[in-house]
C-alpha cells in the first residue's frame, strides 16, 4: 500500500548564485569600443556576444555592450568571427 522512498545520498545539490552586472558593481559610466580588453571578455572563443543570462549583465548594460562591441567589430578592432 505505501512505498518508502529511495534517498539519494550520492547526488549532491547545486547551489544557485545569482547573477551581478559586473558593470553595476564596478559602477562603470560609460562603455568604451576602443577598451578591447573589457570587450572581449563579453565575446566567446568564436566572436559571439554572450547573452544577458549568461554573462548576468542588465538590460541597460547589454544593450549599451552590444552596441560598443559591434562599433569595435566595425572599426576593425575586435574580429566579426573566429579565425
Amino acid at each position: 500500500m505505501f512505498q518508502k522512498r529511495k534517498k539519494d545520498k550520492g547526488k549532491k545539490k547545486k547551489i544557485i548564485r545569482k547573477k551581478y552586472c559586473r558593470l553595476c558593481v564596478e559602477k562603470v559610466v560609460e562603455i568604451d569600443y576602443r577598451d578591447t580588453k573589457t570587450l572581449s571578455g563579453f565575446i566567446t572563443e568564436r566572436g559571439k556576444i554572450l547573452s544577458t543570462k549568461v554573462s548576468g549583465n542588465c538590460a541597460r548594460h547589454q544593450k549599451k555592450l552590444a552596441a560598443a562591441i559591434k562599433q569595435a567589430r566595425v572599426c576593425a578592432l575586435l574580429p566579426f568571427t573566429a579565425e
